[in-house]
């Protein structure tokens, strides 16, 4: 999952973004079509596709990605007699994270535009997503990563290992108690990836996993949350595990917490919110917020107790132009016990408001 509430701060300067507008809300009913839901849904206000990875290099040096593109409907849905390249009609933006394990340097890099002249945008009938000269496509089953800034990135294959997976009840990923609190969501958990990570300049070959969330939706917000902390883990006997856990403004575990548990024959069950807890052990403070993230964290499931420590603790994306904000977003290790047997594995996390709560100023 995505949840990534934390962009709507944009919204916060962008008066037209707080009008009442008629794009469709995030309910239960809907049936998903692939691969149409792949592509772009302009008819919800909110979308993301979100790629992470912990990859190899031939000698064993370990690298994590992350590649997000997101799309925001700005205004009013309905079609309207404006044939201007300039019209702004969505919004996109786009983070790119290449962290270098061994050496615990992390590079990180932001893209926002408007569709303009075609420098951005979400296609409706194919998967292909784009920033200026950052593109998600697709051929076949495989999809294809490239985001290059300043001799730094990525040019990376994925095909799927396992099916997609859809979260919640039915793929309805719900944050809050009303309705369209919530979001469409699904995931490849597992995609075999190759290519290329590139540092300053240098064109590094890697091979490795990365797990991919697409989500869609109109309204998730609940008034209630401060931030969550998110997980995307894949373990060495092939089962897959995504988990949110929110935070609500008295410092405890929102109700709408969940996750989900894939298990190595691809079934998968829906985990509530009083099925797991998730204890921090250790905690890092940014140089360049002074915020205090979690760095070390112990989770518990009726399956099994996993240990979760990040590679290194500074993989924080900090003042960032397109969400007003900061976050932490980084590769991690896991080592513990699953129904009854050892494991270890790699994933991604996602820590939001540690340096400041959400902004809950939009209906």
């Amino acid at each position: 999952m995505r949840l990534f509430i934390i962009f709507l701060t944009l919204f916060s300067f962008l008066p037209s973004a707080r009008a009442e507008t008629p794009f469709k809300q995030a309910l239960p009913g809907y049936t998903y079509q692939f691969p149409r839901d792949d592509f772009s849904h302009n008819e919800f206000r909110i979308e993301w596709w979100y790629y992470t990875g912990n990859l190899k290099d031939e000698k064993d040096r370990p690298f994590g990605y992350q590649l997000t593109f997101f799309r925001v409907g700005l205004g009013n849905n309905t079609p309207v007699d404006n044939s201007s390249a300039w019209k702004i009609d969505h919004l996109y933006f786009a983070h790119m994270t290449v962290s270098d394990i061994q050496n615990k340097k992390f590079h990180f890099f932001e893209r926002i535009n408007r569709k303009g002249i075609n420098n951005a945008g979400a296609a409706s009938n194919q998967l292909h997503v784009w920033n200026e000269d950052w593109s998600l496509t697709a051929k076949d089953k495989s999809h294809h990563l490239e985001a290059i800034e300043k001799g730094t990135g990525l040019n990376l294959q994925l095909t799927p290992i396992k099916n997609r997976i859809l979260h919640g009840k039915d793929g309805i990923s719900k944050k809050g108690s009303d309705p369209g609190n919530a979001s469409h969501y699904f995931s490849f958990p597992r995609m075999e990836t190759t290519g290329q990570v590139f540092l300053n300049g240098e064109a590094i070959a890697v091979t490795g996993t990365s797990w991919m969330d697409h989500e869609f939706s109109s309204n998730q917000l609940n008034d209630n949350l401060v931030g969550w902390d998110w997980f995307s883990i894949k373990l060495d006997n092939q089962a897959e595990l995504m988990l949110y856990q929110l935070r609500n403004k008295t410092g405890g575990k929102d109700p709408h917490s969940s996750g989900t548990l894939i298990f190595s024959d691809g079934k998968s069950r829906h985990i509530v919110d009083h099925e797991f807890s998730i204890t921090t052990k250790k905690f890092w403070t940014s140089p360049h917020t002074k915020a205090t993230y979690p760095a070390e964290w112990t989770l518990t499931l009726p399956e099994g107790v996993l240990n979760i420590t990040s590679d290194f603790p500074d993989q924080e994306l900090y003042d960032l132009r397109s969400i007003s904000g900061s976050y932490w977003e980084g590769s991690i290790s896991i080592k513990g016990e699953l129904q009854g047997k050892p494991v270890s594995g790699k994933g991604y996390a996602e820590l939001v408001g540690y340096e400041k709560s959400l902004k809950q100023d939009l209906r």
